[in-house]
């Protein structure tokens, strides 16, 4: 059964000029037509109501099916918000506090160093002063990192280790975790804000904790209470044909078929709770109403609502934004006037972004030029859905703000 949308309301009556908003589909059909997209899906949502879906181009262009409301997409770090509230569910039961070595619950990570100097081949070392703490994890102020930054020798050592979209074959994600505190970190963990596996490792602190895989466990917390029922790590039978193809853009313009990140099909021996779900436009609808919401869908409800107030704030160190804390590297925020809560990015200083926005504003993107924001200022939700890999290929994000904000036309509804 796939997700139903509400039905969509007059744009007028929440605030928005229809012919503006109409610009939306307009500017990403183009980047269809010119072979930039494969296709999209874009979803707006004011006050708790629908007003736009939009949908163009192509869920697979070879064999030349149309992007529908209930395409399934690779969401990869869309995958982060989900992760990082199951944590928060038992954040709120007790379960642990936010500055609690995560060594406490995952030993591997006892004693750990921190990278001074060297070569990826020959690393410097000294013993970290700092433990890793959960609420570094939830941060990315772990000091951990990514493989594929390419930006410093231990990413390198990271790909050395089979680490840079992935993992190697047959280890799970307990392996990973191991692997991951097996190796140097950047820099004392609450230094420095480093985009990274960490919320990997919150996915294994969930399976600890909770007792069950870490698909199960999200399941159980998050997805199914809040009738997601189309997210998943593995495409079922069921909806495979509604799977789109992922895409990367050629040297020579274009579009080039990306199977080597394709997967998703088959149940994976790696259970990335940083970027291993797949969804669809109205079950990530119902995720971002369940933050607007703060933490309640309808009658369900899996957070208080200053949880996800506190989740939303900014937690870097003397309030700080990504351009002063963070390192310049491949991210799905810009860094200017922006900030890090816990499980998402948090606008600031809206003119330091160059891009209309609110301050408050809080959001997330993954690998495959996805997005989504959540605005309290002005009641405003938007998810944004395609394939194409890496999302810093086109200023996607920044252009759906600039189109979405400007086809606002009165104060929000009060």
């Amino acid at each position: 059964m796939t997700s139903e949308l509400a039905r969509e309301v007059d744009a007028a009556e929440v605030g928005f000029d229809a012919s503006r908003l109409a610009r939306v589909d307009r500017h990403f059909q183009r980047y269809v037509e010119d072979g930039r997209l494969p296709g999209f899906s874009v979803l707006v949502s004011r006050n708790g109501q629908l007003v736009h879906l939009g949908t163009g181009g192509r869920r697979d262009v070879e064999a030349n099916t149309p992007i529908e409301a209930d395409t399934v997409f690779r969401i990869y770090s869309m995958t982060k918000p989900i992760t990082s509230v199951a944590v928060m569910m038992m954040y709120e039961q007790g379960s642990f506090e936010l500055t609690d070595p995560i060594a406490r619950y995952l030993p591997e990570f006892a004693d750990m160093r921190v990278f001074t100097g060297g070569s990826d081949l020959k690393p410097k070392t000294v013993p970290a002063t700092e433990p890793i703490r959960i609420w570094h994890l939830l941060s990315h102020t772990s000091g951990l990192t990514y493989g594929f930054h390419h930006a410093h020798p231990v990413d390198a050592i990271y790909r050395a280790h089979g680490y840079e979209w992935g993992t190697p074959p047959s280890v799970d994600l307990a392996g990973a975790v191991e692997a991951f505190a097996s190796m140097p970190l950047l820099f004392e963990p609450g230094s420095e804000w480093n985009y990274s596996v960490s919320t990997d490792v919150l996915g294994r602190l969930v399976e600890v904790i909770h007792g069950a895989p870490l698909d199960r466990a999200l399941a159980e917390l998050v997805l199914d209470p809040l009738g997601m029922h189309e997210t998943s790590f593995a495409v079922p039978d069921s909806r495979r044909d509604r799977l789109a193809a992922l895409y990367t853009p050629s040297a020579s313009g274009g579009l080039v078929r990306n199977d080597l990140m394709g997967g998703f099909v088959l149940a994976p021996t790696w259970l990335s709770g940083g970027g291993g779900l797949t969804s669809t436009l109205g079950d990530y609808h119902r995720f971002t109403q369940f933050l607007r919401g703060r933490g309640r869908l309808g009658d369900v409800r899996l957070l208080g609502d200053r949880t996800v107030a506190y989740m939303s704030t900014n937690h870097l160190p003397g309030n700080a934004d990504l351009a002063s804390f963070g390192r310049p590297l491949f991210a799905e925020t810009p860094f200017d006037g922006v900030g890090f809560g816990l499980g998402f990015s948090v606008t600031l200083d809206p003119p330091a972004t160059h891009t209309l926005r609110s301050a408050g504003e809080f959001a997330w993107g993954g690998a495959a030029s996805t997005a989504f924001w959540v605005d309290p200022v002005e009641d405003l939700t938007v998810v944004f859905l395609t394939q194409l890999l890496p999302s810093s290929t086109y200023p996607i994000r920044s252009q759906l703000k600039q189109l979405v904000y400007s086809a606002l036309v009165d104060r929000a509804p009060g």
